[in-house]
This record gives structure tokens, sequence and C-alpha cells, in this order.
């Protein structure tokens, strides 16, 4: 059982309709909001983001508030252009539910005040202005705290084989899809940065052998394929040295052995005696059909 105990106040109250507080589709900070409003003095022109700041409404708990009060007819908004090209929003609040016209007529009714603040006063900063330096030199070397230093000129002679690298980057977009959209403006550069490549030794395929490895493979969009090429091609490794080809070596077993040159069905080993070519057997069979 519950019991209830109301004084009615003297002062500083308002009266609200039963239909608002007891209203099956808004949520209590909709309410909140919406009584809020209706209880600010007559000519008041706070916003509705404003009250929910003021009632400790948080950003998304608002948003769902006010499309609510939107949504039954309690809140109308529409946007107006003002004096000197710029657009002001207009908000109504109502205590009963109204139609888009009727907000449109009341709101007809209201001047549009300009939503230009003046400025407040600057405080002036202490001591005297000074003019901002525009000449000498850093106290420190900027590289000591300075994560990405800009881009020197490169001062050093031009590599010897920077045409094969020009027609190596030429032949990217050949290499893969992902690489056909690399800037024009970057040819140069990437150039140079394979030419380092061709001058510590490395062939041309061991550089799309590398590139080509090292793109994605499972079909990834690659936004920006210039900056990855510049990525791969940063930092020139080591070349490995090439490995001499296999030579086909004997057994010891099978030391001094030859090929018979007569017609076998596999190829027949015999240790020859001086210079013959002929195993024993080829060799008896020519003597006895001569």
């Amino acid at each position: 059982m519950i019991y209830r105990h109301f004084n009615a106040p003297s002062r500083a109250f308002t009266q609200f309709s039963h239909d608002i507080i007891r209203h099956p589709r808004l949520s209590s900070d909709a309410v909140r909001l919406l009584t809020w409003q209706l209880s600010l003095p007559q000519g008041a022109r706070e916003s509705l983001s404003r009250t929910a700041e003021r009632a400790r409404i948080g950003a998304t708990a608002f948003g769902r508030a006010k499309r609510q009060l939107k949504e039954e007819g309690f809140v109308h908004e529409r946007r107006v252009q003002i004096a000197g090209g710029r657009w002001a929003t207009q908000q109504l609040v109502s205590s009963s539910p109204l139609t888009a016209d009727q907000a449109a007529k009341l709101l007809a009714r209201e001047p549009l005040a300009s939503p230009q603040v003046t400025p407040s006063p600057r405080k002036p900063a202490a001591g005297r202005p000074t003019a901002p330096p525009t000449d000498g030199h850093p106290e420190k070397d900027p590289r000591e705290d300075t994560p990405h230093l800009p881009p020197q000129a490169d001062t050093a002679e031009e590599s010897p084989r920077i045409d094969d690298a020009r027609a190596l980057v030429g032949a990217l977009p050949v290499l893969s899809p992902a690489l056909r959209h690399i800037p024009p403006g970057m040819r140069d550069e990437l150039a140079r940065l394979a030419a380092r490549w061709l001058d510590a030794g490395h062939t041309p395929t061991d550089i799309h052998e590398h590139i080509r490895h090292c793109l994605p493979a499972d079909g990834t969009p690659v936004h920006r394929p210039g900056g990855l090429v510049r990525y791969l091609l940063r930092d020139v490794p080591p070349r490995e040295p090439s490995r001499p080809a296999p030579v086909n070596r004997l057994s010891p077993r099978l030391q001094g052995t030859r090929e018979c040159a007569g017609d076998h069905t596999q190829p027949m080993l015999f240790r020859p005696v001086g210079d013959e070519t002929h195993c024993p057997a080829c060799a008896s069979r020519t003597v006895s059909t001569g």
C-alpha cells in the first residue's frame, strides 16, 4: 500500500498536463527536457541542448529525447536565412502537440534575432609586444627532436644504372594491378631507390620478386602504391652470393667408367682398358658380324 503527501507550492511552480507526465511514448529524459523548457520564464531563449546540459542529460540520451518530442509534436524546428546570408535555427516548444502547419504559423510571428554575439573584451598580454624572429639559427640542432627530417637534396653523383632503374619502375604496373596508379611525380624518386639496389648487385628480377612478395595476397586494395614501393625499396639488403651450379660427380665405385656408345635399352657403363668406346659385348658382336 502506498501513501502520498503533497503540498501545493506557493511560488516558483508551473502547471503541466498529466498527458505530459504520463505520456506512454516519452522517456523520462524527454519528459524532463520538456517540463524544464516549459518552466522557463516568458521570453527565455534557452536552446534545447543548453537545457539538456543543465539537466545533466547526455548527448545520446538528448538526441533520443529530442527525436521523441519532435515525433509527438511537442518540439518543432526550422532553418531560416537571416541578414548577411547566414542561417539560424528556430525551435518551438509547446505544452500540447502541434501539427507542422500550426507550428509554422507560430514561428512566423516570432522576430528573427541575429545569432551574432558581441565579442568579449580581450585581455592584453603581459609585457611589451615583440616581433617574431625572422632570421638567425636555432639554439639546438633540430635533429635531436624532429622524428621526421625534411628530405635533403641528393648531392651524390647519379647512379650509372639509373636508366635501368627507370625501366624497372616503369614495368611495375605490369607486375601487379595494385601498382597501376603510382603517381608520375614519384617515379624519379622510386628510380633512384631502385638504382641503389642495382648498384648493390641485385638484378631487376630480384627487385620485382621482392616487391611482389610483399604485396597483399588476399585482394586487399593498395590505396597508396607509390608510398608502398618507396617503403619496400628504402633499405637495400646485402645480396646473397650466387651458389655454383651443382656438378654431377660419380661415386668412387664408378670412377674410371665410361658409357658405352653401342645400342642399349638403358645407359651401359663399362671400364675401358684403353680408349675404346664400346663395351666388350658390343665389341664382340662387331667382330662376329664383320
